[in-house]
């Protein structure tokens, strides 16, 4: 039995493939044509739920090492208690993206779990090549440590969080932390992370059903790397695959499709994390691709995987 779409996936996804089909995609190296392309996709998936009403938001500011201000959007639960929260790094293979696309998603998180989130606006390549969207997420991980106070936040119950990119720079950012001795993570909580900067040869079983492509990787980490990509010298901290000793990581929370591109370098991922003793809880959802769970948001699968992520949260 060879792999397939998961049925009601498929159901719900098949207007959206069938517009895809009749479109050529952008070629390699092609950064706008792919804003423009994917950018009104996500924020009709994160418009396409209500936002919760006993959610809001705040904006706040932290300034980078090199005086750039970053634009933090505070998510929290009308009277929750203090407690843990979630750093929150949106996907877009650091080439698109932005908060606004994402408050839909981030707002049901917190509503769900009643942890409150910080959603941070990283800097996007090429524009702002490596090491600044991990600086900026080191910029925010500090500025939360140094306002858990007047947040209502436990510092030892900080975790990180992202899908895609985000993921990828959530586990970046932990590895981060740890070379520099703090500020700590209690939990990493990675969606699909995008990992690993040698694509991969293409995996003929999962290609006719990507929605990030082999070619998408093969624009978004030269974006971000330069010609580095795929080299010897990439660190971890820009791809977490290239990790070597996993030791002293948080705890952390896996979740892939299985015809997602990402798919190998999450289970390595896992692997690699539990070989050093770091606690993981791992979910390979089959029948699904990238993001599956903003394009068929009422699915069984959709609804199992954030439900596990709203668990994972709440357990910080």
């Amino acid at each position: 039995m060879s792999l397939s779409l998961d049925p009601e996936f498929a159901q719900v996804f098949a207007p959206m493939a069938e517009a895809m089909a009749g479109t050529t995609p952008p070629p390699v190296g092609d950064v706008a044509a792919r804003r423009a392309l994917w950018e009104p996709i996500i924020g009709a998936a994160s418009a396409a739920q209500p936002v919760p009403a006993d959610v809001t938001t705040t904006e706040y500011h932290a300034i980078a090492d090199d005086g750039t201000k970053i634009t933090m959007r505070w998510y929290a639960k009308t009277d929750a208690p203090a407690g843990p929260a979630a750093l929150f790094f949106h996907g877009g293979g650091y080439i698109f993206g932005h908060i606004d696309l994402f408050d839909g998603p981030v707002a049901r998180y917190v509503s769900a779990s009643g942890v409150p989130m910080l959603s941070v606006e990283y800097r996007r390549a090429p524009e702002h090549p490596f090491p600044t969207p991990a600086e900026d997420a080191y910029t925010a991980l500090r500025w939360l440590h140094e306002h858990a106070g007047e947040l209502g936040v436990d510092p030892s119950r900080i975790g990180v969080m992202g899908d895609s990119a985000g993921g990828g720079l959530a586990a970046a950012l932990t590895i981060l932390a740890r070379e520099r001795g703090g500020p700590s993570i209690a939990r990493q909580i990675l969606l699909m992370p995008m990992l690993d900067d040698r694509t991969a040869a293409p995996d003929p079983h999962i290609e006719p059903y990507l929605l990030w492509s082999y070619d998408d990787s093969r624009t978004a980490w030269p974006a971000l790397l330069g010609d580095a990509a795929g080299g010897p010298d990439v660190p971890a901290t820009a791809a977490p695959a290239r990790l070597e000793d996993a030791t002293g990581l948080p705890p952390a929370y896996i979740e892939v499709g299985q015809l997602d591109v990402f798919r190998d370098e999450d289970l390595s991922y896992a692997l690699k994390l539990s070989r050093a003793g770091v606690p993981v809880e791992f979910h390979l959802h089959p029948g699904v691709p990238h993001e599956f769970d903003s394009i068929a948001l009422t699915s069984d699968v959709a609804r199992r995987a954030v439900a596990d992520r709203v668990r994972a949260l709440a357990s910080l």
